[in-house]
């Protein structure tokens, strides 16, 4: 008789979670320039609506949640009243609004099933409180003047000039955004002891991960390009997410810009410039997706008319 009760003790301890370990997170977070949520062609946010109901991420870092002024060039402020808080009330999120006016920005807000706690000094993002774990999401929006493609690959804009080396497309690309990485960068410093970090963003500037010389080989894209500006975040002791997923840059390219434009436009060139980074003990990605129109371009499709210039990115991911 003691020994099977010491039997059931043994097996009933077995079953039990250690004491003071919290079970593993799953967190789905979404990455969406949203281009004005329908704002830019005088239409509502009912198909963004849509698309976030389709993917019901936890998380969401959203870009220019104000429609484009007009005109709009290479220096385009955003205009108009915000609709991230039509979108948050329709969807049932907490949002923050990021409304300070600096490099690292242009019309960004986050919405989030969790509560918010508190917010990074340059305002590039939050902390929220997901159960007893503390969660920070840094969104971000950098700028698009110069394009380094367009410059590699002689497209006009504007008065870009066109470059034709990599030392010279990445010279180009720290001067374009290295100040607003600077920013991102500090406010980082200011949660490095969160549980868990997610930098949300269109970066306009695409991965070192995709500008290969194995991409560059089958003519993809011009010329290999180490791009800094990915690489710097994953300095910081960041994975992105999607290349984790999918490990081949050829297979899977991950476009997200642009799905206006067909494959073969001469004015224009596809690329994956919007990310989801993630920096966690032991962090797993379960999943990640490119989220689009109906397309081969997109891992996950929603129904037409699909309301971006982009094309979103969602990834769940497993914290121990």
């Amino acid at each position: 008789m003691i020994a099977r009760l010491i039997i059931l003790l043994l097996l009933i301890s077995g079953c039990q979670p250690e004491l003071g370990k919290q079970p593993p997170l799953r967190l789905t977070v979404m990455t969406f320039n949203a281009w004005g949520a329908g704002a830019n062609q005088g239409k509502s946010i009912d198909a963004t609506l849509a698309v976030i109901r389709t993917i019901n991420p936890d998380l969401i870092g959203l870009q220019e949640v104000r429609r484009e002024a007009v005109p709009c060039t290479s220096i385009c402020p955003p205009d108009g009243p915000s609709v991230a808080g039509g979108i948050a009330e329709a969807l049932g999120y907490y949002v923050y609004e990021q409304q300070q006016e600096n490099e690292a920005l242009w019309a960004n807000a986050i919405l989030s099933k969790y509560p918010v706690t508190r917010s990074t000094e340059n305002d590039l993002g939050v902390v929220l409180a997901v159960g007893d774990r503390e969660i920070a999401l840094l969104n971000i929006h950098l700028t698009d003047y110069p394009y380094q493609p367009y410059q590699a690959l002689g497209i006009p804009y504007d008065d870009a000039p066109l470059l034709h080396s990599e030392d010279e497309l990445i010279a180009a690309a720290n001067d374009a955004r290295g100040h607003a990485l600077d920013l991102l960068m500090a406010d980082l410093e200011s949660v490095k002891n969160v549980d868990a970090v997610f930098v949300t963003g269109d970066f306009n500037e695409p991965s070192h991960r995709d500008w290969t010389q194995r991409a560059a080989e089958i003519g993809r894209h011009p010329l290999k390009v180490k791009y800094p500006s990915a690489l710097r975040v994953e300095e910081a002791g960041f994975i992105d997410t999607y290349r984790t997923f999918f490990a081949d840059e050829i297979a899977a390219p991950g476009l997200t810009w642009t799905p206006t434009t067909s494959a073969d436009d001469k004015d224009d060139h596809h690329d994956r410039i919007d990310y989801v980074f993630a920096r966690a003990a032991g962090v797993k990605v379960e999943s990640a997706a490119v989220v689009g129109e109906e397309s081969p371009d997109s891992d996950i499709a929603v129904s037409s008319p699909w309301p971006s210039d982009h094309r979103a990115v969602v990834a769940t991911v497993i914290i121990p």
